[in-house]
C-alpha cells in the first residue's frame, strides 16, 4: 500500500536560525513562534543542527550560582557527553548550542517512515529536507498524528478500491466493509484463505487505520495442500510471499 508522504502534512514555513545566531535571539525566535525547537543551517540552507529548549536549559543550570562553593573536578566531567554538555553551557550562538549531526527525514518519505525514526530516536520535530538535502519543512508528532483524523468514509474508499479492485481483483460488492472511527470490518466469503490474509494485512497498513476485524471466510484453504497438489496462481502470489 501507497502511504501518504511527509510532504504532505509537514510546515513549509520553518522558523531557523544560522550558526551564527546570537543566543538570545534563539530564544527569542523559540518564545515569539512558541516553538520548542528550531534547525540551524548554512549558506545553502543544509541542516548542520537542531536545537531544543532543552539545550538552552543546559545553558541556563550551567549558570554558576556565587553563593555556591567551588566545585571539584570529577571524573565523569572528562566523558565526552560532559565535555558536549560544557560546551553547550558556554555557548554564545547557534552554532555552539545545537546538537549535531542533525536527526532529519525527506518530503518524499512515508509517515510511517518519519513516525518510526522520531519514535526511535526520541525526538519531537524532524527538519524535511528535498532532493538535495535542503530544508524545505518542518514535521511534528502532532503532525504525523493528523493521518489518525482521516475520515472514515475516505478510509473505506481506499479499501474498497485499492485493495478489493486494483490489487486483489475482487469486485467491490462481494466484501461489506465497514469503517467506525478508524476500525475496519470485513465481512463475507472469498476465494482462498490465503486472499483474506493478504487483505488484512493490506488494510492494516492503510494510513489512518486504528484496527482490522476480519470476518471473512474462504471457499478452499490453500494451507492444505499437498506440494504435489497444483496450487491457483493468481494476483496474490506476490503478497503471500511478503506475509
Amino acid at each position: 500500500m501507497k502511504h501518504d508522504k511527509v510532504g504532505s502534512v509537514m510546515t513549509t514555513e520553518v522558523v531557523r536560525a544560522t550558526y551564527g545566531t546570537p543566543f538570545k535571539e534563539v530564544a527569542r525566535l523559540l518564545a515569539d513562534h512558541r516553538i520548542s525547537g528550531l534547525p540551524v543551517v548554512d549558506e545553502d540552507d543544509k541542516v548542520i543542527g537542531v536545537i531544543s529548549e532543552t539545550d538552552l536549559m543546559v545553558r541556563q543550570a550551567a549558570t554558576p550560582d556565587p553563593f555556591d562553593p567551588p566545585r571539584r573536578r570529577r571524573l565523569a566531567d572528562l566523558t565526552r557527553s560532559a565535555r558536549r554538555q560544557a560546551r553547550k553551557a558556554q555557548a554564545r550562538t547557534a552554532g555552539q548550542l545545537m546538537t549535531e549531526p542533525p536527526i532529519t527525514v525527506h518530503a518524499d518519505d512515508t509517515i510511517v517512515e518519519a513516525a518510526r525514526t522520531m519514535a526511535g530516536r526520541r525526538v519531537e520535530r524532524l527538519p524535511v529536507l528535498d532532493e538535495a538535502d535542503r530544508l524545505v519543512g518542518i514535521v511534528t508528532r502532532h503532525d504525523l498524528l493528523q493521518v489518525f483524523l482521516r475520515p472514515d468514509k475516505e478510509i473505506r474508499e481506499v479499501v474498497v478500491q485499492g485493495v478489493l479492485v486494483r490489487a486483489l481483483w475482487i469486485p467491490p460488492h462481494s466484501i461489506d466493509v465497514s469503517v467506525t472511527e478508524g476500525v475496519v470490518t470485513l465481512t463475507g466469503q472469498m476465494e482462498r484463505k490465503s486472499e483474506t490474509e493478504i487483505a488484512v494485512s493490506m488494510v492494516r497498513q492503510i494510513d489512518g487505520v486504528v484496527g482490522v476485524v476480519g470476518r471473512l471466510t474462504w471457499r478452499l484453504d490453500d494451507d492444505r495442500l499437498r506440494p504435489d497438489e497444483p496450487a491457483v496462481h493468481g494476483v496474490t502470489d506476490d503478497w503471500l510471499r511478503r506475509l
